[in-house]
C-alpha cells in the first residue's frame, strides 16, 4: 500500500501562495510509529485463536470477546490512581478476568470443524446477559456469574448474527445460515416469527426504534427492511458497485444515532443508506488492487466511522461524508514481523461513550485498543470545507458518491498499489 500522503500530495491542487492559515496545505493524518497514537495489547489468553466478535459493555469499563474456538474473554478496567474514571483506556493495561472456577464461558460446539463456524453474540442492554453462538447451540450466559444460564435451539440451521430487540430484551432477532430471520422469544421459548427474504445466510441485522424497522444483510449482498409490527418485508435491494451487482460477501449493517440513516460495510465498499426509500446516500470505494475492508463500525457519537482492512490498515472517515482524515498503518501498532504478515482485524467496536476510543479485535487473538495522543485529542484534521481549495482536494482524493458512477468518471482515493 502506497503512502497515503503521497497520494493525497499528488491530487492536491495549488494555493496561492499567501501569509494566512488557509494558505496552509490539508494532508491526510497518517499514523506510522507507535509514538504517534496511543494504543495498547490487551492481556492475552494463549488459548485464543481468531476474535470473532468484539463489543464494549455501556458501562465503558469492559471489553468482551468471543474467539472462533467458542470461548468468551473479558477485560476490565478497575478505578485507581491511574485510571480514576475506571473506564476503559489505551493508558492502562485492565484484568483479563477469569471466574474463581477457572471454567471460562464456552459455547457449545458442532463438530467436526467448529472453528469455520460463525460465531457471534449480543448483549442485552443493561449489560447482565449475552445470547451467543459458535455453530452448535444457542447459550444465555449471566454476564456477572460468568456461566451459561440455559442453552436452546439445536442447529442446523445454525445461528449466525444475533440482536436484541431494542424495547423488550426477551425478544432477539436471530440470523441463520438458511437464509431465514427467526424472531424469538426467549422467555418464553417460542419463534414468534420466521422471515424469509434473503437467498444466503444472514450476516448482519439492525433495530431501529424510532422507525419501528428491522434491517437485514446477507452473504447475497442484499439488503431487506421489515416493520416491527407485523413482521412484513417493506423493501429490498441489492448492493450495487459501479453499475454491477456487488460480488457475495458477508455484509454489516449499523444504525446511525439518528436511527434514520444506516451503515452498510461489505468487503468493496462502505456506504450510508437512508432506511425510508432504502437508497444509498453516500458511498466510498478503495481502489480494485487494494485490501479488502474487513470491518467498520460507527464512533458511539455516529460522527466517525472507523474501518479496518486486511492489509491490517485503519482508517478513521467523517461519518458525515465519508472523507478520510486519519490513516493508521500497521507498523504504529503490530511489530516489524507481525506487521508482515497475514495478520490483520476482524472486527471493530468503539467504545460507547469515548468517540475517539475504539478497539480491533484481530484474526490471531489479539486485542487492540486505540486513542489518539492527549495532545492532538483526536483524530486527524479534516479538510477545511469552507474554502475552494477544501472542495478541489474532496473532489479528487475521496472516493464518495450520492449516486453510482460509470467506471469513467469515478475517482478512487487515498489508496495506493
Amino acid at each position: 500500500m502506497a503512502s497515503h500522503n503521497e497520494d493525497a500530495g499528488n491530487v492536491t491542487p495549488q494555493l496561492n501562495e499567501e501569509p494566512n492559515d488557509e494558505s496552509k496545505m490539508w494532508r491526510l493524518t497518517e499514523i506510522r510509529e507507535s509514538s504517534q497514537c496511543r494504543s495498547l495489547k490487551l492481556p492475552e489468553n494463549l488459548g485464543v485463536t481468531k476474535i470473532s466478535s468484539l463489543i464494549y459493555t455501556s458501562s465503558g469499563n469492559v471489553i468482551l470477546a468471543l474467539a472462533s474456538n467458542a470461548i468468551h474473554l473479558l477485560w476490565k478496567w478497575q478505578k485507581n490512581e491511574r485510571n480514576s474514571r475506571g473506564k476503559a483506556t489505551a493508558s492502562v493495561s485492565p484484568q483479563l478476568w477469569q471466574p474463581s472456577s477457572g471454567i471460562l464461558m464456552t459455547n457449545d460446539v458442532h463438530e467436526p470443524n467448529h472453528e469455520e463456524a460463525v460465531s457471534c453474540f449480543a448483549l442485552s442492554k443493561n449489560d447482565a446477559y449475552v445470547i451467543s453462538t459458535s455453530g452448535g447451540r444457542m447459550s444465555l450466559f449471566n454476564m456477572m456469574a460468568f456461566k451459561r444460564v440455559i442453552s436452546f435451539m439445536r442447529p442446523p440451521p445454525a445461528a449466525t448474527y444475533i440482536v436484541f430487540h431494542p424495547q423488550d430484551n426477551n425478544i432477539i432477532a436471530i440470523g441463520m445460515d438458511d437464509s431465514t430471520i427467526q424472531i424469538y422469544n426467549v422467555r418464553l421459548d417460542v419463534v414468534k416469527s420466521k422471515l424469509k427474504g434473503h437467498s444466503k445466510r444472514i450476516t448482519g441485522l439492525a433495530f431501529s426504534h424510532v422507525l419501528n424497522v428491522l434491517v437485514s444483510s446477507g452473504a447475497d449482498s442484499q439488503l431487506c427492511v421489515w416493520s416491527t409490527v407485523g413482521w412484513e418485508m417493506q423493501r429490498a435491494k441489492s448492493l450495487q458497485l459501479r453499475g454491477q451487482s456487488i460480488s457475495q460477501s458477508d455484509t454489516r449493517v449499523q444504525f446511525h444515532q439518528d436511527q434514520t440513516h444506516f451503515l452498510v460495510v461489505h468487503e468493496a465498499q462502505i456506504a450510508v443508506y437512508e432506511t425510508a426509500k432504502l437508497e444509498c446516500f453516500k458511498q466510498w470505494v478503495p481502489r480494485e488492487s487494494d485490501a479488502p475492508i474487513s470491518h467498520a463500525t460507527y464512533s458511539c457519537d455516529s460522527q466517525l466511522i472507523y474501518a479496518s482492512f486486511l492489509d491490517a490498515t485503519v482508517c478513521v472517515f467523517i461519518a458525515g461524508n465519508l472523507h478520510m482524515q486519519c490513516c493508521i498503518i500497521p507498523s504504529a501498532y503490530l511489530s516489524p514481523g507481525i506487521s508482515n504478515s497475514n495478520i490483520h482485524p476482524v472486527v471493530v467496536a468503539a467504545h460507547p461513550e469515548d468517540p475517539n476510543q475504539f478497539a480491533l479485535g484481530m484474526s490471531d487473538g489479539g486485542v487492540h485498543v486505540f486513542e489518539p495522543l492527549e495532545s492532538e485529542g483526536k483524530w486527524g484534521v479534516p479538510p477545511p470545507l469552507e474554502n475552494g481549495f477544501a472542495k478541489a482536494v474532496l473532489r479528487s482524493s475521496t472516493n464518495i458518491t450520492k449516486k453510482p458512477l460509470s467506471k469513467q468518471s469515478r475517482v478512487f482515493g487515498f489508496f495506493g498499489s
